[in-house]
């Protein structure tokens, strides 16, 4: 499925942002870094560093990442953002206003145990699989499998069905080369967008909520912006998706950015 690129269409989104203020949510890694083998090795360029500073001196950014939330704060390294890991289940952001708390939201927080008990399991049975990376996080557990052979991906699922069906509470859950184990709650980044935007009390007429992802978790975050937002998707080939502009890669991410931050 093909969708217009939102470079192309720049015109057409200017239009839809005159005179109202856009919500920025932002993925990490494939949208703003590159995908790379190892998650420790996905580096922000400096370039969309700048470009994120310029854009929340102007506009709400978010940064809503599978990464845990402490590991993506301190990846992009700029302050006055919220920043939404675990796929949103940790969303920690400056106050809305001056004397009040900060922004702070854990669903899940009861499985934490579980989840800790889950990545144990996981790292034991995975143990000896060349190229295998157990990666937890607060409130997940990301089984990567980007550098292992294709004929261990079926042990290695088994594995993970394994420990979800051992750990009530958990579920399996699919991104780009990785398995993840997760809380089994109706939580995604959708609803961690919606939260988000009434929380900050942006969940107006005026605003406009702007999305940019490359993963299949992106897509509950498009669909959760039909017709009230612009989602754009990141990728090379067409694929299914609910977004409704494409950029290629995290250079037209980030020259979209440029042009948005100019806009603003």
């Amino acid at each position: 499925m093909n969708r217009p690129s939102a470079l192309d269409r720049w015109d057409e989104i200017e239009r839809r942002l005159d005179g109202r203020r856009p919500a920025v949510f932002l993925d990490y890694d494939g949208t703003l870094s590159p995908i790379v083998a190892r998650p420790e090795l996905a580096t922000l360029p400096g370039e969309t560093r700048d470009v994120l500073h310029r854009l929340a001196a102007r506009a709400p950014v978010v940064i809503v990442s599978g990464r845990g939330r402490e590991d993506v704060a301190t990846l992009i390294d700029v302050d006055g953002l919220v920043y939404a890991g675990s796929h949103g289940f940790d969303i920690a952001g400056p106050p809305l206003r001056d004397g009040e708390p900060p922004l702070r939201l854990e669903v899940g927080q009861d499985l934490l145990e579980t989840i800790e008990r889950a990545a144990e399991d996981l790292r034991r049975e995975l143990a000896g699989i060349e190229g295998m990376l157990v990666e937890p996080k607060r409130f997940a557990v990301a089984v990567h499998f980007r550098l292992v052979n294709e004929s261990e991906l079926p042990r290695i699922e088994a594995v993970v069905d394994r420990v979800v069906a051992a750990h009530p509470g958990l579920r399996k859950a699919h991104s780009k080369k990785v398995f993840e184990v997760r809380p089994a709650q109706d939580w995604d980044k959708g609803r961690a967008l919606l939260w988000i935007l009434e929380a900050l009390d942006l969940d107006r007429p005026e605003v406009t909520p702007l999305y940019i992802g490359d993963d299949v978790t992106d897509e509950d975050a498009f669909r959760a912006l039909a017709g009230r937002g612009i989602a754009i998707v990141v990728t090379e080939e067409p694929r299914e998706t609910a977004a409704e502009y494409s950029l290629q890669d995290t250079e037209e991410v980030r020259t979209f950015l440029q042009r948005l931050a100019n806009l603003l």
